[in-house]
C-alpha cells in the first residue's frame, strides 16, 4: 500500500512538472555556496551534481534538481560581502564571475551563456538553462562606472545597486541610510547602467532609492529576489507605493522565498531573536534556551503564492517573477525546499484559477519582455548619449 502510495504521489509530481512552463529565476547564490563549500578554485572543479554540503545542511541546487524544477533561465549572483575592503571586493567579484561562467563551459550539455533575450529564448529552446550574471551591490565594483564597464564586457546583465550596507551611491534597505536617497554620483550610475543594458536590480535598497531610481531610470527595472510588504513588513520587501509605479516603468518584483520575507510570523521571530542575541552577547546557552522555548515558525509555499498574487493584483499580472533565493538562505518555504520545487508553487497557482497565459508570464515571459526593453532602451543610448 505504500509502494502503491508513493507511486501515485510521483505519478502527480512527473504530471506536475510536465505542465510547468520552464522558469526564468531572478536569483541564485549557487557560485557563492560553491565557493564557501570548496574555496576559490575548487569551486570551477566541484561536482554540480549534487547539491553543496555545508554546516547548514543541504544545498538548494544541483543539475537534477535544476532539471526537475523546470529551470530554464537563471541569473546566477556573483555576490560578495558588503563588509570586504573596495579593493578585496573587486577581485572576489571577478573571481565569482568565473565560477559562474564556468558553469556552461564545464557542462555545455546543460548551461548556456546568455546575456540578450535572444540568447536566453535559444538556450530554452533547445532545452538548455540560460545563464546570465548579476552583481549584488555597487559595491561589488566599488561605486566606479569604470569596473561595471569590465563587468559588463565579461557578461555581467544585471546589478543590485547595495547588499546590507550602503555604498558609495545607494542606501541600503537593512541599515541606516547614509544618503537619504541617492548620492550626487548615483544618477551617473544608472545612466550608464541603462546604456549597456544592465538591469537595475532594486532588491536591498530603501524605498527612498526605489522612488528616486523610478524617477530616472530609462529602462524597466528588476527586483530580483523581493516580495511584498504590505503582506510581510520586512525592509527587504517592496511597499505597495512602488508596485504602483511599475506599470508605468514596465519593471518586474521576481517574488522570493526568504522565509522572513514571505511569513510575518516568521519576521517576528527573527526580530526577536536578534534581540535576544544581543542580550545573551556571548552566552550561546542563554540564546539556545530561548529558541528552545521559541521555536522558529516555518515559512509555506501557500505564503509565496499569496505574495506572488498581491504583486499580480497590485501592480499586474505582467509585473511579477520568481526570484527564489536558493543558496542564499538557510533555509526554505515547506514545499519549496530546492530548485526542484518549482513545479508545485505552479499547481498551487492553477488550483487558485490562474490562466496558462498568466503562468507563463510569471515563469519567464515577464522577464524575456524586461531584457527586451532594456536591450532596446541601451542600443537607443548608445547612438545618442554621451558615455557617463
Amino acid at each position: 500500500m505504500r509502494a502503491r502510495h508513493a507511486l501515485v504521489l510521483a505519478l502527480l509530481a512527473t504530471a506536475a512538472s510536465a505542465r510547468t512552463p520552464l522558469v526564468a529565476d531572478g536569483h541564485n547564490d549557487w557560485a557563492w555556496a560553491l565557493r564557501q563549500a570548496y574555496g576559490y578554485p575548487g569551486a570551477l572543479a566541484a561536482d554540480l551534481m549534487k547539491p553543496v554540503a555545508s554546516k547548514d545542511g543541504r544545498g538548494h541546487t544541483s543539475i537534477p534538481w535544476l532539471r526537475e524544477g523546470r529551470v530554464g533561465a537563471q541569473i546566477w549572483s556573483v555576490y560578495v560581502p558588503a563588509t570586504l575592503a573596495p579593493a578585496d571586493a573587486v577581485k572576489m567579484t571577478f573571481e565569482q564571475i568565473e565560477i559562474a561562467r564556468s558553469l556552461p563551459s564545464r557542462h555545455p550539455e546543460v548551461f548556456a551563456p546568455a546575456t540578450t533575450a535572444r540568447e536566453v529564448e535559444a538556450a530554452m529552446r533547445k532545452g538548455l538553462i540560460a545563464s546570465l550574471l548579476g552583481i549584488e551591490g555597487a559595491h561589488q565594483i566599488a561605486d566606479d562606472i569604470a569596473t561595471l564597464r569590465r563587468a559588463h564586457a565579461l557578461g555581467v546583465r544585471a546589478m543590485t545597486l547595495a547588499h546590507s550596507r550602503p555604498t558609495n551611491l545607494f542606501d541600503s534597505a537593512t541599515a541606516e541610510p547614509r544618503h537619504n536617497g541617492l548620492a550626487p554620483g548615483a544618477p551617473a550610475m544608472i545612466a550608464e547602467m541603462n546604456r549597456l543594458g544592465i538591469l537595475v536590480d532594486l532588491s536591498h535598497v530603501t524605498p527612498a532609492v526605489m522612488h528616486a531610481v523610478l524617477d530616472i531610470t530609462k529602462a524597466p527595472v528588476i527586483f530580483s529576489h523581493s516580495s511584498a510588504r504590505a503582506l510581510t513588513n520586512h525592509p527587504r520587501n517592496v511597499p505597495d507605493d512602488v508596485l504602483k509605479r511599475l506599470p508605468k516603468n514596465g519593471g518586474l518584483v521576481m517574488v522570493t522565498f526568504v522565509p522572513a520575507f514571505v511569513s510575518a510570523p516568521r519576521a517576528d521571530w527573527e526580530a526577536r531573536r536578534t534581540a535576544q542575541a544581543l542580550l545573551a552577547g556571548p552566552d550561546r546557552a542563554r540564546l539556545a534556551a530561548w529558541e528552545a522555548a521559541n521555536p522558529k515558525p516555518e515559512a509555506t509555499l501557500a505564503q509565496v503564492a499569496d505574495h506572488i498574487e498581491h504583486v499580480a493584483r497590485v501592480a499586474g499580472h505582467a509585473h511579477v517573477g520568481l526570484g527564489g533565493d536558493y543558496d542564499g538562505v538557510p533555509d526554505l518555504p515547506r514545499g519549496l525546499e530546492t530548485v526542484a520545487t518549482y513545479p508545485a508553487l505552479f499547481a498551487e497557482l492553477r488550483r487558485r484559477g490562474w490562466s496558462e497565459a498568466h503562468l507563463r508570464q510569471l515563469a519567464h515571459g515577464n522577464f524575456l519582455r524586461v531584457l527586451r526593453a532594456n536591450e532596446a532602451t541601451a542600443a537607443r543610448l548608445a547612438r545618442e548619449a554621451a558615455r557617463p
